[in-house]
């Protein structure tokens, strides 16, 4: 399995990048899952429905599933921020990549999304694990770099770069257990 986080402000284009990702990497023929990390409290289940009856009854764990889908929705009995990799470790491991959008701060190898419009500085001067940038603004960088600089508007060619690359991005659960 091969893992790539996306890291960037809010707004940069990270969910579009990787939602462009997803398409292109499957017309390679391979397996994609995506991990986002999510800032506030979210839901996927809705009032009403069997699954959200269960957690407000006070289940654990609730995995639905069906011939085309499975779920599992986990409540935290106390508060808890899982890591990006007890996240991975959740997936299937028939996957050939894993689009890790978010965990900005992780020690996974990582394209930083940026933008100049946003106002934002930039993260790959002080991050150690970007090996690459993709902006819609490269002569607007603010500090000179040798990484690999990629097209944001062209995920075809971000695509091509990550498969030239594959071995850099090869996850090993044992080095995180």
């Amino acid at each position: 399995m091969k893992v790539v986080g996306f890291a960037g402000f809010s707004g940069s284009g990270k969910t579009t990048l990787v939602e462009r990702l997803i398409p292109a990497l499957r017309l390679k023929g391979l397996r994609v899952s995506v991990v986002k990390h999510a800032h506030h409290r979210f839901d996927i289940d809705h009032e009403g429905k069997d699954t959200y009856r269960h957690r407000e009854a006070g289940a654990f764990e609730v995995v639905v599933a069906s011939d085309k889908r499975l779920a599992l929705i986990r409540e935290f009995e106390v508060a808890n921020r899982p890591t990006v990799h007890q996240l991975l470790a959740e997936l299937y491991e028939g996957v050939d990549w894993v689009l890790v959008e978010g965990f900005k701060d992780s020690d996974l190898q990582k394209i930083e999304v940026w933008r100049a419009e946003s106002g934002k500085p930039a993260r790959y001067p002080a991050d150690d694990f970007i090996t690459a940038i993709a902006t819609d603004s490269p002569d607007q960088l603010p500090i000179p770099t040798q990484l690999q600089v990629l097209d944001l508007n062209d995920p075809d060619a971000v695509v091509a770069w990550l498969l030239t690359q594959g071995s850099r991005f090869d996850y090993h659960f044992e080095n995180y257990a």
